[in-house]
């Protein structure tokens, strides 16, 4: 469970930090992004062994990935060109 978990925190950082990279300009403040990745890494890793039981280490990672990319898209805010509207009125 502990490498599970130091995996999941690891993944979740590299994926904030490629994040980051990507898309500096639509997401908020560096720190935020650098933390909620690896704490919705831990989430998701939490919630799948809960689900799976020990012995699914590989499916722990790929869910910790899960929500952990989840919730960073979650931060990505639209981009700075016009706005539209749904409904003309």
């Amino acid at each position: 469970m502990l490498l599970e978990a130091l995996g999941s925190v690891l993944l979740g950082l590299a994926l904030a930090w490629a994040a980051v990279r990507q898309l500096p300009d639509r997401l908020p403040s560096r720190r935020v992004v650098l933390t909620s990745g690896p704490l919705g890494a831990l989430f998701g890793a939490y919630v799948t062994h809960a689900a799976l039981g020990p012995g699914h280490t590989l499916a722990v990672l790929v869910g910790a990935v899960a929500v952990g990319a989840v919730l960073l898209s979650l931060l990505i805010r639209p981009s700075t060109g016009r706005l539209r509207r749904a409904f003309p009125f």
